[in-house]
C-alpha cells in the first residue's frame, strides 16, 4: 500500500486523540479501528507490537504508542506528528477541565456527571480489551489461555499489588512457553 500523506496521518491522530475519552486504552482502540481496520495503514501484528512495547516504556503509554504507530506509517515525521497531535490539544483541554472542576467541585451535578463518566470509561476500557484480545481467540485452547492469563494478571495486580512490568514479563514468558501449534 502507498504511504499516506503526513497531513492525513496527523489529522487521524488529532481527530481521534482529542475526541476519545477514558485514557490511553480507549484512544488506542479507536486508533486500531482507524489505522488497521479502516485505512489499512498498518497490520494487526504491527498494532499489537506497538501496543505491547508502549506498555513497557516509562512515561505515558499512549504517547509512546502514537509515536510508534506514526513511525510505522510515516517514518520519523509520523512519530513526531503522532505524539504532538495526540498530546498538545488534549493537554490544553485537561488544563481547562481542571480549572472548571476547581471552580465547580462542590456542585452535586458535577459529582453526578463524574460518576456517569466513570461508568462509561469502564465500558470503553472493556471494549478496548475485547478489540485487542479478539484476534487471539481462534480456538477454545486460545480462549482458555487468555482467560487464565487474564485471571492471573488480575489477581497479581489486585490482590498482591504486583506492578505491571513483572506481570507483563511473566505473561510474555508463559505465552512463549504455551504455544499453539
Amino acid at each position: 500500500m502507498e504511504k499516506p500523506a503526513l497531513a492525513r496521518v496527523a489529522n487521524a491522530f488529532l481527530r481521534i486523540g482529542n475526541t476519545t475519552f477514558g485514557g490511553g486504552d480507549t484512544t488506542q482502540a479507536a486508533l486500531q479501528r482507524e489505522f488497521v481496520d479502516r485505512q489499512g495503514w498498518i497490520t494487526q501484528e504491527d498494532y499489537a507490537i506497538a501496543f505491547s512495547l508502549a506498555r513497557i516504556t516509562p512515561g505515558t503509554n499512549v504517547v509512546a504508542f502514537c509515536a510508534a504507530i506514526g513511525a510505522r506509517v510515516a517514518g520519523w515525521r509520523g512519530a513526531v506528528a503522532g505524539a504532538l497531535a495526540e498530546t498538545v490539544p488534549s493537554a490544553a483541554i485537561a488544563v481547562a477541565i481542571t480549572w472548571g472542576y476547581e471552580a465547580w467541585r462542590g456542585n452535586p451535578w458535577v459529582h453526578a456527571a463524574i460518576a456517569g463518566a466513570a461508568a462509561a470509561v469502564a465500558g470503553m476500557m472493556f471494549a478496548s480489551v475485547w478489540l485487542l484480545l479478539r484476534p487471539h481467540l481462534r480456538s477454545m485452547r486460545q480462549a482458555l489461555r487468555a482467560m487464565l492469563f487474564f485471571a492471573a494478571a488480575f489477581i497479581a495486580a489486585w490482590e498482591f499489588r504486583v506492578t505491571p512490568l513483572p506481570i507483563i514479563g511473566a505473561a510474555a514468558l508463559a505465552g512463549f512457553l504455551w504455544k499453539d501449534e
